[in-house]
């Protein structure tokens, strides 16, 4: 909407001011904006239209403009630990980073009256809603991935504020103590599993060997001999107070 009939004298008269004070009020109506900064003008409480002003230096009206500097750096904020519930019905507590940036100082302004709650806020619920449709084993194996569709999930609305989500990060998962004490049972169970099959597997090694021997043995009876009397010989130095009389191998 245009200006009004008092909105314009009063823009006449302080140019006229300025005018007639120069060069001295040359000083009061020039800032300096830095590279990484935009200054968003108000006069008489509407935006001025176009873009923000800055780099450098730009002109206002001291008597009825008003500016906002905006910093445009990335900007990390720490979202404290929230509950979620997973699709496996399991509880747990987790805590993320957002790194994100402001894209549209002029839209954020007229936006938004607290960034970092907004945010805050609103990686909450999406974690919630997303984390909602995955098990709990998949937010353990596949951090990365839900980290990146939060991102995207959250890019999509802060979009429409002028803000631009760079990355997003679930940085530490606290469990329950029955939950923990499960997955310690759980991860002793497959510890003994695994115990068990490998003590079958040498069973069954060992089963094969000893057959093997058998039928080599079977084939030659002087080398059945020969073990016979290593067997004895083995038995006689570990107790050598005991004497064994061995039968002949035929006889027996």
């Amino acid at each position: 909407p245009g200006l009004g009939i008092c909105e314009w004298l009063l823009t006449i008269l302080s140019f006229l001011f300025i005018i007639m004070t120069f060069p001295i009020s040359v000083w009061f109506c020039m800032k300096v904006v830095r590279e990484y900064e935009r200054a968003i003008v108000f006069r008489l409480g509407r935006l001025l239209p176009g873009r923000a002003r800055g780099p450098g230096l730009f002109f206002f009206l001291p008597c009825l403009d008003t500016y906002h500097k905006v910093d445009l750096r990335l900007k990390t904020l720490e979202i404290p630990f929230h509950q979620v519930v997973t699709k496996d019905m399991v509880t747990l507590e987790i805590d993320a980073v957002c790194y994100y940036r402001l894209e549209n100082a002029s839209l954020l302004l007229t936006t938004l009256t607290s960034i970092s709650s907004a945010i805050q806020l609103l990686v909450q619920t999406t974690t919630k809603r997303l984390l909602a449709h995955r098990a709990f084993s998949e937010l353990l194996l596949e951090r990365k991935s839900i980290s990146q569709e939060i991102k995207v999930a959250l890019d999509a609305v802060t979009g429409c504020w002028g803000i631009k989500v760079e990355r997003t990060e679930i940085n530490n998962v606290q469990l329950p103590a029955e939950v923990r004490q499960s997955l310690a049972v759980e991860a002793e169970a497959q510890r003994q599993a695994k115990v068990r099959v490998i003590a079958a597997e040498g069973e069954k090694a060992a089963s094969e060997s000893l057959r093997m021997a058998a039928e080599i043995l079977s084939s030659a009876p002087a080398a059945a001999q020969l073990r016979y009397l290593h067997a004895l010989h083995s038995l006689t130095a570990e107790k050598p107070a005991a004497f064994i009389l061995p039968l002949p191998l035929d006889a027996m």
